[in-house]
This record gives structure tokens, C-alpha cells and sequence, in this order.
């Protein structure tokens, strides 16, 4: 039952935007949630780790390297050409920016696993890259768009380990001495995850009706261009170097979706309303692509198990 409700988070995105339009006065009150709303979902994907996870990244050290990279590099640089082409202006601008500077997002897991990737790399990279995201994160945000606005450089680093680090090492802690118990709830954690993104989504929309009326076609651009480039760039920067079907299309999810949920609650925190635009439509965007290309290649051959991961 929990995978085919997770199998329809679209719809579950769908028709909480849809009443977030009609009703924004129910989700507003909601506003000062995200954040503790975003801790509850690292949590979730801490429960969802163990330490042979991270030991995989030893033994798949140049895959997780080169996802990684793409993550940090492409991404955020991607971010910033397609804003400043756009003529976005500087509140969006920063929000792709930050969307673009962020961790995978944690639906990528699920849509790996839709997609017959390799969902052990998905999660050793989403963990990853996550980790990594609480210094990378503030620091290219700094060097990308601290010209444009004061950056909180100490205090989103801060954010970061309070959201990020230490939900995801309770998760981890608990899976670790109560696995008997996680076990029992695990099936469930991608749903809890999905609904709480859905969540946040809303409240975003509710808090944008009015900006996504005369900026939403303009964003909505941004975000499928940045998206559908990071798709393309993951799955043929792995086909480049000679990684086998599974790999190509498990780098392709992580480098293509965002941890847009993390973008949003960091936008909220030290900018604005209008910052976390990007990253709310990229979260129903991303999800919708996401499914699409998991449902194209689920019916097609892959390989697996590339001895050079």
C-alpha cells in the first residue's frame, strides 16, 4: 500500500497546489512550519540509512564522486546562467541560485527505484551529498550571488546543521540501535516524506498567489529548463565516462532533482517569499519530470553492476 501511495505523489503534489490556490488563508499560518517541517523529513531519510551505506561510497568512490561533482558545479553554475538569461530579478535570481546549490533531493530514491536504477548508489549519493551540502551550500551561495544580496553565510551554515546534520545522524543512530523498530515504519518513511514535501509546497504557493500570477510562466521556465539540463548532463556525463544503463540513470535522477524542500525552508528563513518561488515550483516540477522519465525507462532493458563504480 505505501508504494502505491508514494507512486502517486504527483497527485498528491497536484491537489495540495490546487487547494493551496483556493484556499492560501488555511496553509499562510503554516508559514513558520518549513523548517521544523524540512527536519522531519531529514530525519526520515536518516531512518533510511546505515552504515553500509557510507561505506559504499569507498567502493563506489568515482561514481559518487563524479554525481557529486555534477551536483555542485553544474547545478548552481546552471542555476545562474538560465536566471541572469531570464532576466530574473535578484530575489529570484538568488532562489535559483540557492535550488541550484543544494543537496538531491529525497524523492530521487524513490524515482531510482521506479526507474530500475541502482538504489544503493542513489541513497550512498543523496547521503552524500547531503553531508556535503552543509558547508557547500552557504559557500556557493556566497560566491555566486553575495554581490547581489547579503549573504548569512554563518548563520545559514548554522541552519544547516541544525536542518541537515543533526536530524539525518539521529536518523541514522536510531536505525543503527532500534532496527527491529525502524524496520516496522520503514515502508511508510517515503510516503510520511512525500506528504511533508506536499506540505511545504502548499504553504509556499498559498504564499506566492499573487508573484506566481505575474512571475509564474517565467519561473516555471527556469526551473524545467534547470531541471531537464541536469537530468540530461547526470545521464550523459555517466554514459561519457562508460558506466553501465543503471548507473547513467541513478547519476541522471540525483543530479536532476533538487533538494528544493531544503531550498524553500532556507529562502523562508533568511530571504523571502518571492526567493522560495523557484524551489516550490521546481518541487512540483521535478517530481512530475521525475515520474515521467521513471515510467519511460521502467519498461526498458538495463544493465547493472559496473565493476568500475
Amino acid at each position: 500500500m505505501s508504494v502505491i501511495l508514494t507512486r502517486l505523489f504527483p497527485l498528491w503534489v497536484l491537489l495540495m497546489v490546487g487547494t493551496a490556490f483556493a484556499e492560501p488563508a488555511f496553509f499562510i499560518d503554516f508559514k513558520g512550519m518549513i523548517t521544523p517541517l524540512l527536519a522531519l523529513i531529514m530525519l526520515c531519510m536518516g531512518l533510511t540509512l546505515t552504515a553500509h551505506d557510507f561505506s559504499l561510497v569507498m567502493q563506489k568512490k568515482r561514481v559518487v564522486f563524479l554525481g557529486v561533482l555534477l551536483q555542485f558545479t553544474l547545478m548552481p553554475l546552471l542555476a545562474l546562467f538560465i536566471a541572469k538569461s531570464l532576466q530574473l530579478n535578484d530575489d529570484l535570481l538568488v532562489g535559483m541560485v540557492l535550488l541550484g546549490s543544494v543537496a538531491g533531493g529525497t524523492a530521487s530514491n524513490v524515482m531510482c527505484f521506479l526507474a530500475k536504477g541502482n538504489v544503493a548508489l542513489s541513497i550512498t549519493m543523496t547521503a552524500t551529498s547531503t553531508l556535503l551540502s552543509v558547508v557547500l551550500t552557504p559557500i556557493l551561495v556566497e560566491l555566486l550571488v553575495g554581490k547581489v544580496v547579503d549573504v548569512p553565510f554563518l548563520s545559514m551554515l548554522l541552519s544547516m546543521v541544525k536542518i541537515v546534520l543533526f536530524p539525518v545522524g539521529i536518523g541514522l543512530l536510531l536505525n543503527t540501535f532500534l532496527t527491529r523498530v525502524v524496520s516496522r515504519i520503514g515502508d511508510w518513511l517515503p510516503f510520511l516524506s512525500m506528504v511533508v514535501i506536499a506540505f511545504i509546497i502548499a504553504i509556499v504557493v498559498a504564499l506566492n498567489v499573487s508573484n506566481i500570477a505575474s512571475m509564474g510562466l517565467l519561473v516555471m521556465l527556469a526551473v524545467i529548463l534547470h531541471n531537464g539540463f541536469g537530468l540530461l548532463s547526470g545521464y550523459w556525463g555517466a554514459r561519457f565516462f562508460g558506466y553501465d544503463e543503471a548507473i547513467c540513470r541513478t547519476i541522471a535522477i540525483e543530479v536532476g532533482m533538487q533538494n528544493s524542500g531544503l531550498a524553500v525552508a532556507l529562502s523562508m528563513q533568511f530571504f523571502n517569499a518571492i526567493t522560495a518561488l523557484p524551489g516550490a515550483i521546481f518541487s512540483v516540477w521535478h517530481v512530475l519530470s521525475g515520474s515521467v522519465l521513471a515510467s519511460f525507462w521502467f519498461n526498458r532493458k538495463v544493465s547493472r553492476d559496473d565493476p568500475r563504480a
